[in-house]
């Protein structure tokens, strides 16, 4: 799937009230969901890493007291980089803009999840090895 029709797909979504949109063409999936509260849309295909389109005018709103850290796709999140090594964070954490908090594997694909801004870890899922879904708050950065 060519770069433009999945820049037409995210228009059609953007202008929608569709919150969620699912398109397969030969061997790529491209998933694009709204996410209401942060008026935008975000893009996740089976050979990339989320990729997200904000408003000019989200973009400039204050950020919140806490932000929560989201699922961005459906897969079995992992808080350690690799099996009997320490977590990425822990609660009550300081961490950095950028910084990597969890790895969730979807579909082979390993899709880092960072943190949106800095702060502290206010908190922490305790699911680690298991499922979770697309919206599901792994953490919150305050």
């Amino acid at each position: 799937m060519d770069l433009s029709k999945i820049k037409a797909l995210i228009d059609v979504v953007g202008q929608s009230n569709v919150a969620e949109l699912s398109v397969t063409e030969k061997d790529v999936t491209v998933r694009i969901f709204r996410n209401p509260k942060a008026g935008h849309a975000s893009v996740t295909s089976a050979n990339s890493a989320a990729v997200s389109t904000t408003s000019q005018s989200a973009a400039t709103a204050t950020q919140p007291a806490g932000v929560a850290v989201k699922a961005p796709v459906f897969g079995v999140l992992h808080r350690t980089p690799a099996p009997g090594q320490a977590p990425f964070v822990q609660l009550g954490d300081a961490v950095e803009e950028g910084q990597t908090l969890f790895v969730i594997e979807a579909m082979k694909v390993f899709n880092t999840i960072s943190a949106p801004r800095s702060g502290r870890i206010a908190y922490l899922t305790d699911i680690d090895g298991g499922e979770v879904e697309t919206g599901h708050v792994l953490a919150e950065i305050v």
